[in-house]
């Protein structure tokens, strides 16, 4: 009796603007262009997509439900510039079949940086969540799904979880399915949900490429595939970005008649239903340990770092980022740390990767730069006039005091 667990990662981060060495604007980010992609995605993304959903469970009574982890910096831009999908999510969180999930604030890599950062990042998170949603999460996914054995047992520690959820990598699985429950070494509290890599990435990535031997996709043959798991796993776990309908796979690829369709080809096989991650670690016990000493993902081929520390470039980017934070911290300037938080987004290491291989497309989307150089000095020359601001403030504070 496989359950079906779908999850939304949705995001979109504040773009820097063109700022040179000689720029002495503390206004760092291109407020045109985050206003114009947020209502591009939200009018071909979210807006059809949430109402879609929406009818979905009020079609199937409550049957059909999923998840999403919205992270704070779309939604501070939602807010600004379409609140009219927050409303729709609001919705979505009144029918009960919706759940929402915690992870960093800023969609940051602060986890491998400052372990204090990380935290107040999530903490932050979960008050946003709460606040517009009414819903405490009781489910962790770090940004990119980054995770490790060390992660596990910080969320563990924290008491506010009861599931993670992490890349489902085969050189970490071996003979093992993805579409069980597990739980972390060492970590008594809490279960890990693992992405069916290969069946999300047949709806993410696959859905409309022409060559693929399963071209066309239809509801009736997913649903078949999910049942094949009968008898060998509890739940499939399709994890993807919420971009997937409408914006990574455009509306004439037939993606919302196929998500429309999906529902009722699953659910016509009785012993299969839809659960949200939090209802997963409910229901289902863990059947064993995996253990991940090392670091994966779920970007690239390689499922590692490499999308953002990959190169010299991210590395010293991040690296200098990360050692400003006592100066920041000390400044107790909220438009200062704010905007060291909104650099910490992920996207902007991602901007700077050099893989232009097997992945060189995924990394060009939504990429507002010419190249992973242009991107590099851009954000130093950000860093570098934030360093300048902290140390003007010290100095201010300094005279004060005398």
């Amino acid at each position: 009796m496989p359950s079906v667990c779908f999850y939304f990662q949705v995001h979109q981060p504040f773009r820097l603007r063109h700022y040179t060495i000689f720029d002495d604007s503390t206004s760092y980010f291109d407020e045109f262009k985050n206003a114009s992609i947020c209502r591009k995605v939200a009018n071909k993304c979210y807006l059809p997509t949430n109402r879609l959903l929406l009818d979905i469970i009020r079609r199937f009574d409550g049957r059909f439900k999923v998840a999403y982890s919205i992270t704070g910096v779309l939604l501070e831009q939602l807010h600004k510039y379409c609140p009219e999908v927050v409303s729709t999510f609001d919705a979505l969180a009144q029918t009960g079949c919706v759940e929402f999930l915690a992870e960093t604030y800023y969609h940051s890599l602060s986890w491998l940086y400052s372990r204090d950062e990380f935290i107040e990042q999530i903490e932050k998170h979960i008050e946003l969540v709460e606040h517009l949603f009414g819903q405490t999460p009781r489910v962790f996914r770090n940004t990119e799904l980054i995770y490790n054995n060390d992660l596990a047992k910080t969320i563990d520690s924290m008491g506010r979880f009861d599931a993670i959820i992490a890349e489902g990598a085969d050189h970490v699985l071996g003979y093992r399915s993805p579409n069980f429950v597990y739980r972390p070494p060492d970590c008594d509290n809490l279960k890990l949900l693992l992405k069916n890599y290969a069946l999300s990435d047949d709806i993410a990535f696959r859905f409309s490429n022409r060559s693929w031997k399963e071209y066309p996709l239809m509801a009736d043959k997913f649903a078949r595939w999910i049942h094949r798991v009968n008898g060998n796993g509890t739940v499939v776990n399709l994890f993807m970005d919420y971009e997937t309908f409408g914006e990574h796979q455009w509306q004439d690829t037939g993606i919302f008649n196929f998500i429309r369709r999906l529902p009722y080809e699953i659910l016509k096989h009785p012993d299969n239903d839809f659960k949200t991650p939090s209802e997963v670690a409910g229901c289902y016990d863990a059947v064993d340990t995996v253990d991940m000493p090392h670091i994966t993902s779920w970007a690239d081929m390689e499922r590692d770092l490499s999308a953002w520390l990959g190169n010299a470039m991210q590395s010293n980017a991040l690296h200098e980022l990360y050692r400003l934070e006592h100066l920041v911290r000390e400044t107790e300037d909220e438009h200062i740390i704010a905007d060291w938080r909104r650099l910490q987004t992920s996207d902007h290491f991602y901007y700077m990767c050099t893989k232009y291989f097997s992945d060189g497309d995924v990394h060009k989307y939504f990429n507002p730069y010419d190249s992973p150089y242009d991107s590099y000095i851009n954000f130093m020359n950000v860093l570098n006039h934030l360093t300048r601001r902290c140390a003007g403030a010290e100095v201010a504070e300094a005279k004060v005091a005398g």
